[in-house]
């Protein structure tokens, strides 16, 4: 070999040996895959920002705790399902962050800080059910995305997020759970006005059997839209109250909202459910638009396709506008509003045939 092919060489391992150094820090996110009878919440910790758990198809009888920002959770679809342990206090090995979890009722928690939002999260292609409380629970979070998941029969809610931004539900299917399919909030345990959402994205989700559909608890700035939304005791709840800033400035858009006509009894803050398509209560500057809502049939106080609710707090629901929608066959109306004709709430180009008061069709 010549001096020359020597120089050449060295001159090629050096260029491989820089490219080598300045590799992009994605190829180094790995993929954690967790196989039946494995701790999902062991490859939880062990995962860093970026990484991949992939739980593969089978039960898995725990709960698990997300607390690391940019961690993707994936399952097999359906076919990966997390359930309770069969006897309370048999967590399966490595899972430190869980018990947490679990004692509170709840299938997965993704939490960040108190003053620090946990990012990037994604939980996605899994099935959770059985749980005393929530299937999929989120407090502190931005930019949480959860698509593809499957929450049936929990004590609660299905799917349940508060005190955080920028969320994103999409493609998810919530049945048979005891409260809300899918609930969005900004503190269930305190009083406080709405909380600016930025922008949180409820899309293309299927809620049946539940005892409400969708619930959006006290913020602002979302959009519900693309759902399919049947057999409830209630279909969409828009829920404010007399803190401030007011619920609202939010849109509920090109829902498919029909036959939510189980009977729910009455809790502490409602009266009984039955026949219930859309109801804000409280709130302000909604836009309610191009919904279809049919099939609704009841005589609760909430029943009717689209209804504005005067609070029990005595909150007025103001300046909204309910615009495009196509009704049938909603009794006791297509339209129900109960507030008073000053509050600046507005029915423009409307498909239904009965509204109380009469005119609004």
């Amino acid at each position: 070999m010549t001096k020359r092919h020597i120089a050449y060489l060295a001159c090629t391992t050096a260029l491989v040996g820089a490219f080598v150094g300045t590799t992009p820090a994605s190829a180094a996110h790995r993929t954690l895959v967790v196989h039946p009878g494995e701790s999902i919440q062991k490859a939880v910790n062990a995962a860093r920002s970026g990484d991949t758990v992939l739980v593969l198809a089978g039960t898995y009888r725990e709960s698990v705790t997300v607390r690391t920002p940019g961690l993707t959770l994936r399952g097999v679809d359906h076919r990966t399902v997390i359930k309770p342990p069969k006897k309370a206090g048999s967590a399966s090995r490595g899972k430190k962050a869980s018990p947490t979890c679990l004692a509170a009722g709840n299938g997965i928690c993704v939490v960040g800080g108190k003053n620090k939002a946990l990012k990037n999260v994604t939980v996605a292609d899994l099935k959770v059910t059985g749980f005393a409380k929530t299937g999929l629970w989120s407090m502190g979070t931005d930019r949480l995305t959860v698509e593809h998941v499957t929450a049936d029969d929990n004590g609660q809610w299905g799917i349940a997020q508060e005190h955080s931004t920028r969320g994103v539900f999409r493609e998810n299917t919530a049945r048979g759970n005891k409260d809300a399919g899918l609930f969005l909030a900004n503190s269930v345990k305190a009083e406080q006005g709405a909380r600016d959402s930025k922008g949180a994205l409820i899309e293309r989700n299927h809620l049946e059997d539940n005892r409400i559909g969708i619930t959006v608890r006290r913020l602002r700035n979302l959009t519900v839209a693309h759902n399919h939304v049947v057999g409830n005791c209630a279909g969409v709840f828009v829920v404010g109250d007399e803190n401030k800033p007011r619920a609202g400035a939010l849109a509920v858009a090109e829902n498919l909202v029909e036959r939510n006509n189980k009977y729910c009894p009455k809790t502490a803050r409602l009266p009984y459910l039955k026949g219930t398509g859309i109801v804000l209560t409280g709130t302000e500057k909604a836009l309610v638009t191009r919904n279809t809502v049919v099939g609704h049939t009841g005589k609760s106080p909430l029943s009717g396709g689209i209804v504005l609710f005067k609070s029990f707090v005595g909150v007025k629901s103001e300046k909204n506008r309910i615009t495009d929608n196509r009704l049938e066959n909603n009794a006791p109306a297509d339209l129900v509003n109960q507030e008073a004709a000053k509050s600046g709430n507005s029915f423009q180009g409307n498909a239904c045939r009965a509204s109380k008061p009469a005119g609004l069709c």
